[in-house]
This record gives C-alpha cells, sequence and structure tokens, in this order.
C-alpha cells in the first residue's frame, strides 16, 4: 500500500472556531474547511499535518486519523480479505472523496481516504 500521509483527527465541539491557533501560532495553511471539519498542513513539508472534525455527516462514528492512500479501492479489498472489521463502507463522499472506516486491532477507527492533493 502506498500512503501518502497519516493526519491525526481531533475531535471538537466546534470545528469552525480556534483556526487561528493552527494557522498564525503554528504556522499551518489552511488546506480545506467544509465547516464538519477543517484541515491544516505544513506550506514547507506537506506530509505535516493535523484535521479538526466535528460531527461527520456520513461516518458512523469519529475516526482518530486519516490515512491518504494511492488506491482506496485495493486498500479496502485488502482490508476485507484480512477480515477487518469495516465500520464504513468504501463511499464516494459528496465533497470529492472515496473513503472507507476500518476498525483497528485496538478499537481505534481509522479513515482511510483517496483523494487527489
Amino acid at each position: 500500500m502506498v500512503i501518502h500521509r497519516i493526519t491525526p483527527n481531533l475531535s471538537v465541539d466546534d470545528p469552525t472556531a480556534g483556526h487561528d491557533f493552527y494557522e498564525e501560532f503554528l504556522g499551518l495553511r489552511k488546506e480545506f474547511d467544509l465547516g464538519w471539519v477543517a484541515s491544516f498542513r505544513s506550506p514547507t513539508n506537506p506530509s505535516v499535518q493535523v484535521t479538526i472534525v466535528g460531527e461527520d455527516p456520513t461516518g458512523p462514528e469519529p475516526s482518530s486519523m486519516s490515512v491518504n492512500v494511492a488506491d482506496v479501492d485495493a486498500a479496502y479489498a485488502e482490508a476485507q480479505r484480512r477480515g477487518y472489521e469495516i465500520v464504513h463502507p468504501l463511499t464516494h463522499e459528496p465533497w470529492g472523496v472515496r473513503r472507507f472506516f476500518v476498525r483497528d486491532p485496538h478499537g481505534v477507527v481509522v479513515n482511510v481516504v483517496g483523494h487527489p492533493d
């Protein structure tokens, strides 16, 4: 599996607040803001990223991290082959990504996502 980056997902009550902390204090650039989720990335190192997430409109439960992969369909097939619990099926989301949620052996929910950078 080719992984582009792994991003921690911070579960917050209000993902529209506190952006200045990430942009002005930490010096990150806002990559996207959908109201319920916003992501901030280093302008010099694109693998450094953090996402703040409120209530996910399609995810059945919060994910702790996102793993951006080159081939999300292959990752989904491999997760199924290994018998991992699929928490959210492979879905083309209205905001343009294909993703699924899988539970790791410790119970942590991981958002595996494919989207253009």
